[in-house]
């Protein structure tokens, strides 16, 4: 007999995870109440803790991601140019 997997919404991981870091309730208090097992609490505990930075480093990275990304469109454009220039003068001939 096998049991089916209960997938949960990032949005109540991160309610719970949230409440236990308040620590107004203690974790068998916080299972009971959203009636999910205690080591799972401590997991989605510590996952929000380990991705706190993440998410005030989250802009950084897209920003130089996105001069990245600018800075490879430019040289293909410069590519294009080139090639069209090339091909214009050799057509006009």
């Amino acid at each position: 007999m096998s049991k089916k997997r209960t997938h949960y919404k990032p949005e109540f991981k991160a309610k719970v995870a949230l409440a236990a870091l308040r620590n107004e309730e203690t974790v068998a208090e916080l299972s009971a109440r959203f009636g999910i097992h205690p080591t799972m609490i401590h997991n989605w505990k510590r996952a929000l803790l380990d991705g706190a930075a993440d998410i005030f480093d989250k802009g950084q990275k897209s920003r130089k991601n996105n001069e990245a990304q600018v800075e490879e469109l430019y040289r293909h454009i410069g590519r294009l140019k080139v090639e069209r220039d090339f091909l214009s003068k050799k057509l006009s001939l």
